[in-house]
């Protein structure tokens, strides 16, 4: 038995006879942020990835906030079509 129960949106997908899912949703973002000139790493502070390579992560330790504000004002328009 499952504690929390799936809850599912049926959210319409670009895909005729398939719905949206939160995976698929998620991994636009990426795909979005760089089609729009902003920076990957933007990307992956702001899906909180972390930094696989140990001496990259031991150096770049900012969550990069100011910069990434911008960019999730813009992504925010986009989804909802403004």
């Amino acid at each position: 038995m499952r504690l929390f129960p799936r809850l599912r949106a049926e959210a319409q997908s670009d895909t005729p006879g398939r719905v949206a899912t939160a995976h698929g949703f998620r991994s636009s973002f990426p795909d979005w942020v760089s089609e729009h000139g902003y920076a990957r790493d933007l990307a992956e502070r702001a899906l909180a990835h972390t930094v696989a390579n140990k001496v990259d992560a031991a150096y770049h330790r900012t969550e990069l906030l100011e910069q990434r504000r911008p960019l999730m004002e813009a992504w925010a328009k986009h989804v909802c079509n403004q």
